[in-house]
C-alpha cells in the first residue's frame, strides 16, 4: 500500500474569503487525508508485519505464486554459506525444501522494523519451522530489507542465520550406509552418523578398487556456531586432506575442497569441487567436477551413483 504525506501551506498573503465555494485542484486538496512522518511510518511497520504474516500463510499454504510475489525479481537470499539469487531460484529453492519436508510449516516473529525511508524498511526477528507435526520447531535468526514495490512490501534481501545444529537438518537424509559401484569395477562404502551430540555429520569411508589395497577415509562436517556456515574435512589412508564449505542451492549440495593430494601424486596441491545430488531418500550422486593439481585442470571423474544399504 502506498503512503503518502501531504505538507500544506497557506500563501505568503494569507487567504482571501471567496464568493463561492471552491472548486477542481483546492476542493481536491481538501479531500485528501493529511498525516504525519510519525504515523506514515506507523502505517509502514503495520504494513511489513502484515506482508511477512502472509508470507507464512503462503509457505504453510504451498502458494508459491503468492512465495514469489513476496520478493523482488532481483531479490537476494543468503543462508548460512548459501545464496540465492533472483526471484525464480529462491522460489525454485523453497519448493525442493518443501519437496523433502512435505508436512513442514512456517511461522515468523518480527521483533523490530525500522523505516529506513518512506518506500524502504529494515525487518528482524525469527523463524521457526516445524518439520512434521509433533516435532520441535527449528528456530533461525533472520534479517531483511523489504521495499515498497508496486504496492507491496517485498522482500529484496533476506540474511538467515541457522543455528548451529539446524544448519546440519537439511543433510540428515545423508545418515545411514551407502555402497557405490567405483569406475574400475571395485566399490565404494560409506557411512554417516550424527556425532558431537548432533552438531556433526561423521563419514567413515572405503574405496576398494578392483585387484588393489583399500583406501579408508574419514569424513567430518560440522557448522559453525556463530555464522550457521557448513565446513568438510576429509582425511583419507593414503595421507590425503582436504577442507572446503558446503553450500547448497536447493537441489543439490556443492563443496569447494582445496588439500593434500595423495603420497605420490604428481602435484602439491589439489582443488576440486564435489556435486551431491540426492535422488530421492535412496539415492544420491557424487560428483568430482573443475579439478586442478597445482592450479593444472585435470579431467572430471565419472560420477558415482549411491545407493542406501539396510
Amino acid at each position: 500500500m502506498g503512503l503518502v504525506v501531504v505538507a500544506g501551506c497557506a500563501p505568503a498573503g494569507g487567504l482571501k474569503p471567496a464568493s463561492r465555494p471552491a472548486t477542481g485542484a483546492s476542493t481536491a486538496a481538501k479531500l485528501v487525508p493529511q498525516i504525519s512522518a510519525a504515523e506514515a511510518a506507523k502505517q509502514a511497520v503495520a504494513a511489513v508485519k502484515q506482508a511477512s504474516t502472509a508470507y507464512a500463510d503462503a509457505y504453510n499454504a504451498r502458494d508459491y505464486a503468492a512465495i514469489a510475489a513476496q520478493w523482488t525479481d532481483k531479490a537476494e537470499l543468503i543462508e548460512g554459506g548459501s545464496r540465492l539469487e533472483g526471484r525464480d531460484a529462491i522460489v525454485n529453492s523453497i519448493k525442493a525444501w518443501l519437496g523433502r519436508h512435505p508436512q513442514a510449516k512456517l511461522a515468523i516473529e518480527v521483533t523490530d522494523v525500522e523505516p529506513l525511508a518512506t518506500s524502504l524498511a529494515r525487518v528482524a526477528g525469527v523463524i521457526r519451522f516445524t518439520p512434521a507435526p509433533g516435532e520441535k520447531p527449528v528456530a533461525t535468526r533472520f534479517e531483511s530489507l523489504r521495499v515498497l514495490d508496486d504496492g507491496g512490501w517485498r522482500l529484496a534481501e533476506s540474511l538467515v542465520a541457522p543455528s548451529h545444529a539446524a544448519a546440519l537438518d537439511d543433510l540428515d537424509w545423508l545418515v545411514g550406509s551407502w555402497q557405490a559401484t567405483d569406475h574400475d569395477g571395485g566399490s565404494v562404502r560409506i557411512e554417516f552418523s550424527r556425532g558431537l551430540d548432533g552438531y556433526a555429520l561423521v563419514g567413515r569411508g572405503t574405496r576398494q578398487p578392483k585387484g588393489g589395497a583399500a583406501v579408508e577415509s574419514l569424513q567430518l562436517i560440522h557448522a559453525d556456531r556463530a555464522t550457521g556456515v557448513v565446513r568438510n574435512w576429509i582425511f583419507d589412508s593414503t595421507g590425503a586432506r582436504a577442507e572446503g564449505v558446503l553450500e547448497s542451492d536447493g537441489t543439490s549440495f556443492h563443496q569447494t575442497l582445496v588439500g593434500t593430494p595423495a603420497e605420490g601424486a604428481v602435484g602439491r596441491v589439489a582443488r576440486w569441487v564435489q556435486v551431491i545430488s540426492p535422488a530421492g531418500g535412496d539415492r544420491f550422486t557424487l560428483h568430482a567436477i573443475d579439478r586442478s593439481l597445482d592450479g593444472v585442470s585435470v579431467p572430471d571423474e565419472r560420477p558415482l551413483h549411491f545407493k542406501r544399504q539396510p
